[in-house]
């Protein structure tokens, strides 16, 4: 299984984090392509794509603003697979890419991803108190694999903020 590309180019808006490319995403070359994940029916609820856009448009976020990117680019069925020492380079990586990239806002899709990425425990739904790095915005959302237990409205409620939040870090500038 290969890793798929990075979406990501300078000053985005939003940079999404996940935990790592699914075997569909791997096979595909596209992010959230696998066909249980709501990535993309997220997005478009909660206002942040003018319309459903598919895994395969996956590049074209670029030019709303938004950035894909993973903690971890090793593709497995599931994020327990992922080792410790995965988590760690992956999160030295990610550091070196906020710090080179800057986005407005790292949005983690998952709580786990921002454990990984903080070192931190307990953690709030949302925009985080303190970010890791200064000058971004680390926002906490809800994984959006199929297997996520939590009701869809309350997840794309959660989202909601982050359209929000552009528009008040863009008032900041």
């Amino acid at each position: 299984m290969k890793p798929i590309r990075d979406h990501i180019k300078e000053d985005l808006n939003i940079l999404f984090v996940g935990f790592n490319p699914s075997i569909r995403s791997s096979e595909t070359g596209h992010h959230f392509a696998n066909p249980n994940n709501r990535f993309w029916k997220i997005l478009y609820e909660s206002g942040l794509t003018p319309r459903k856009f598919d895994s395969t448009e996956d590049n074209q976020l670029l030019d709303l603003g938004y950035g894909l990117t993973n903690i971890v680019s090793r593709p497995t069925k599931a994020a327990d697979e992922i080792t410790k020492e995965e988590y760690e380079a992956g999160r030295k990586e990610l550091i070196r890419k906020i710090s080179i990239y800057k986005p407005k806002i790292i949005c983690f899709v998952g709580k786990g991803v921002y454990q990984e990425y903080s070192k931190k425990k307990s953690i709030p739904w949302g925009k985080q108190e303190k970010s890791i790095i200064s000058g971004t915005i680390d926002f906490v959302a809800p994984s959006s694999s199929g297997l996520v237990r939590m009701q869809m409205k309350d997840i794309i409620q959660i989202y909601s903020e982050l359209p929000v939040l552009i528009t008040k870090s863009c008032h900041d500038i």
